[in-house]
């Protein structure tokens, strides 16, 4: 489903991914950690053209992200993206969040994008706030909007970046069990977090990142059991401790 080869990005003479390479299974679950600047947020976002690379090559379902005639704005419909502060629009309530990208995007009709939009709202059990603001919304409740948002586009994979991170502690396990409840139904997912009880339960393999290289990519199991590099068994040792 997802493909990268030998990608890398530089801002200016700073090199932030340096010959990243793995692959994405349809159905896979894909967990991205590492210390903060690693460059995987940056990584997340070069799968669906918000950030551009220099160097390598990235294919999302058979369409190459950085050919000089691909349309990213079609490509984004494709390709959910969760970001980590929500990004709803302040001024519109939800049920117009939700339909809004259906109507511009996809050229659905009003009717059509409400009721799709609405379908996957009561998904992550949010039905009842359909007529209420971003700011009248905890931000649990504003991150699961953005969900269903995502959602309601069709998309054949989701990206997540670091989508608890702005959250009270709280909060964090509404959003998670959402995010479960895709895994579960056969949803691939990119999912930057150093949420590692998510990343045991669903996670089909974990990537680290460090200094912009991916130093281990493996399954789950070997990754939490016996990590590849020494650097990734010093950061796992001190997140779960």
């Amino acid at each position: 489903m997802i493909e990268l080869t030998d990608v890398s990005k530089w801002y200016g003479s700073f090199q932030v991914l340096d010959g990243c390479s793995t692959r994405v299974g349809k159905g896979d679950v894909m967990v991205i950690c590492g210390p903060s600047g690693s460059g995987k947020s940056t990584l997340i976002k070069t799968v669906n053209g918000l950030e551009p690379f220099q160097r390598g090559e990235i294919i999302v379902d058979g369409t190459s992200v950085g050919a000089p005639g691909t349309d990213l704005a079609l490509l984004r419909a494709r390709i959910g993206m969760v970001f980590q502060n929500f990004e709803l629009f302040p001024h519109l309530s939800v049920r117009a969040n939700l339909a809004l990208a259906q109507v511009k995007v996809l050229k659905r009709s009003r009717d059509e994008a409400n009721e799709r939009g609405l379908r996957y709202l009561d998904r992550v059990g949010l039905l009842a706030q359909q007529d209420k603001y971003p700011h009248q919304l905890s931000g649990g409740q504003q991150q699961r909007v953005a969900i269903a948002r995502a959602l309601a586009m069709d998309p054949v994979a989701m990206l997540f970046d670091e989508p608890t991170s702005a959250l009270d502690p709280e909060m964090i396990g509404e959003v998670l069990d959402v995010m479960v409840g895709l895994a579960q139904d056969g949803m691939t997912m990119m999912v930057v977090t150093h949420e590692m009880g998510f990343a045991r339960r669903v996670a089909s393999r974990v990537l680290f990142m460090d200094a912009g290289r991916i130093l281990d990519d493996c399954a789950k199991e070997e990754f939490f059991g016996s990590p590849r590099s020494g650097r990734a068994g010093e950061f796992l040792a001190r997140i779960l401790r």
